[in-house]
């Protein structure tokens, strides 16, 4: 998971080429670790229709890089146009590489904050539908959990549901941001609650 590295839907040019650039380090980290792709962000637009065409240019760079070494480039939801589906899938039906995809993050559909709260939330089940069809990882975001061992915010059934019948086989991640339990714990308990769900889909 890559943060700090510059803003890749920024619609100066010379700007975002440094921030592509910035991310070849992470590659060649991610080859050399064996692992399967790398997560980036697609931060900095302004105008709706030129982060469009600045996430499709930063990306096809960025992944006609990670070829050579087997990397996918993997965009998560992440505030701003990022967490808004429909503009992620603008993106990606524009973008042609195979080694490009999403990152579905359960919890992350804040478009818009003020204040550090959020004003503007696009539907979360929407966005999951939105990313499906290009995701190469799921991350599995949890905060709370009630008696039952359900997330309290999350319909874990009916987007894992989502996520079998889009036909996806890869990995799925657990993150867990809450406070009411230890960081393990919540991690536990996240797995548990995707174990049920599971044989429930089965």
């Amino acid at each position: 998971m890559i943060d700090g590295e510059g803003n890749m839907a920024d619609a100066n040019i010379d700007k975002r080429l440094i921030t592509v650039e910035n991310h070849y380090k992470w590659v060649d980290a991610a080859h050399e670790l064996g692992c399967h792709a790398i997560r980036v962000n697609l931060a900095g637009g302004k105008d709706k229709s030129d982060a469009v065409k600045a996430s499709v240019d930063s990306l096809t760079k960025l992944s006609d890089f990670a070829k050579g070494s087997g990397i996918n480039v993997l965009v998560e939801n992440h505030g701003g146009f990022s967490s808004n589906g429909a503009w992620m899938k603008e993106v990606f039906l524009k973008v042609k590489n195979e080694n490009c995809g999403t990152l579905p993050d359960f919890g992350n559909f804040c478009v818009t904050k003020k204040n550090k709260v959020c004003v503007e939330e696009y539907d979360r089940y929407q966005g999951v539908a939105d990313f499906l069809p290009f995701a190469k990882a799921i991350s599995a975001k949890s905060r709370d959990f009630d008696a039952n061992g359900n997330e309290t915010k999350i319909d874990y059934y009916k987007v894992m549901k989502m996520v079998k019948e889009s036909g996806y086989k890869g990995f799925v991640g657990i993150e867990y941001e809450g406070s009411a339990v230890l960081e393990n714990e919540g991690i536990k308990l996240t797995r548990d609650l995707l174990i049920k769900v599971g044989k429930q889909l089965s």
